[in-house]
C-alpha cells in the first residue's frame, strides 16, 4: 500500500502479491488494499489484481482540473480518471480517490467542480489531504520562488468542510482528512496547513457553523450531542463554545450529552428543534 504499485514491473508486482497469498488462503488477510495513479490502471491491470486478492485500490486522482494536474506535474489527465475508476469496479475492486487541496494553480471553483466531478464517479470513499510544502520537494522551489502560495490553514480546513459536508450528503465516506502526523513528517513540513489534528479541525467547523445557525434561530440555549462528538463540538481550547458565547448565543457552556443521539448531529435542549446533521449547514 502507498506509492503506485501497478507502475512497477508486473513479474515484481506478482512476487509481492504471491507473498501475501498465504495470509489470505489462511484467513489472516481478508483482501490487499494498494494504491495507484489513473494512468496506470491498463484495460487488464483490475482483472490481474483482483485474481491475486486485491480487494481495494485508491487512485491518486489529486484533481479533476487538467490546469491543475499540469501545474502540479502530476503527469496524468482528469479524462484518465473515470475509465481506470470503472474497470476497476468491473472487476470487483472498491475504490477510493485521493483528493488534494491547494495545488499550483487551484481555486475555491476548482477545487469545488474536482469535488462535484469525483462525486459523480460514486467512489466507496474519499481521501482528503491538504498541499503541503516539504523540505526538498519542487513545491518548495516554486514556494521560494515565489511562484506557489500554500492555503493557510484556516483555508484549508473551510475547503475541507465544505467537501466532506459535500461527500456525506451523497453517501459517500470520507475516510481520512489530513496527513497522517508523525514527528518525522512534521520537522520536514515548510509551509502549508499541516496540522497533527486536521480532521478535528474540519469537524469542530461543521459543529460551530451549525450550532450557530440553531442558535441563532431560537436564542440563547443549551446544545445536545452524542458523547464521540462532544470534542469536536467544544473545539480546541473550548475555542467553539467561547465564540458561541461571546455571540451571545449560548445560556449554558455544559454541554448535554446523550449517548443514543446520532453521530454528526446537534440538537437545542428545551425547544422542539429537530436533531440537524453537522453536514447540512455548508
Amino acid at each position: 500500500y502507498g506509492g503506485s504499485f501497478t507502475g512497477m514491473d508486473q513479474g515484481r508486482q506478482e512476487k509481492l502479491l504471491h507473498a501475501v497469498r498465504p495470509y489470505l488462503t489462511d484467513g489472516r488477510v481478508d483482501a490487499i488494499r494498494l494504491s495507484t495513479r489513473p494512468d496506470y490502471v491498463a484495460e487488464e491491470t483490475p482483472v490481474f489484481l483482483r485474481r491475486h486478492g486485491v480487494g481495494v485500490v485508491e487512485l491518486g486522482v489529486q484533481s479533476m482540473q487538467d490546469e491543475v494536474l499540469a501545474a502540479s506535474r502530476r503527469g496524468h489527465t482528469a479524462d484518465q480518471v473515470p475509465p481506470a475508476a470503472e474497470r476497476l469496479r468491473r472487476a470487483g475492486i472498491r475504490v477510493g480517490l485521493q483528493l488534494m487541496l491547494g495545488l499550483p494553480n487551484d481555486s475555491t471553483v476548482r477545487f469545488l467542480d474536482t469535488i462535484h466531478r469525483v462525486a459523480e464517479l460514486t467512489p466507496d470513499f474519499v481521501r482528503l489531504y491538504p498541499a503541503v510544502v516539504i523540505e526538498g520537494s519542487g513545491l518548495a522551489d516554486l514556494t521560494s520562488a515565489g511562484r506557489y502560495r500554500p492555503l493557510s490553514l484556516n483555508r484549508a480546513v473551510a475547503l475541507a468542510a465544505r467537501a466532506k459536508a459535500f461527500f456525506a450528503r451523497h453517501d459517500i465516506p470520507v475516510v481520512r482528512m489530513g496527513l497522517q502526523p508523525s514527528p518525522e513528517l512534521a520537522a520536514k513540513v515548510k509551509a502549508g496547513p499541516y496540522h497533527p489534528a486536521f480532521g478535528e479541525l474540519v469537524l469542530s467547523r461543521l459543529f460551530f457553523k451549525t450550532a450557530r445557525r440553531l442558535l441563532a434561530e431560537v436564542g440563547p440555549a443549551r446544545l445536545v450531542v452524542a458523547p464521540e462528538d462532544e470534542s469536536a463540538l467544544r473545539g480546541q481550547k473550548n475555542c467553539n463554545i467561547k465564540r458561541l458565547q461571546a455571540l451571545g448565543l449560548l445560556s449554558d457552556p455544559k454541554i448535554e450529552i446523550v449517548p443514543d443521539q446520532a453521530r454528526y448531529t446537534v440538537q437545542i435542549i428545551g425547544s422542539d428543534a429537530p436533531v440537524v446533521s453537522i453536514f447540512e449547514t455548508v
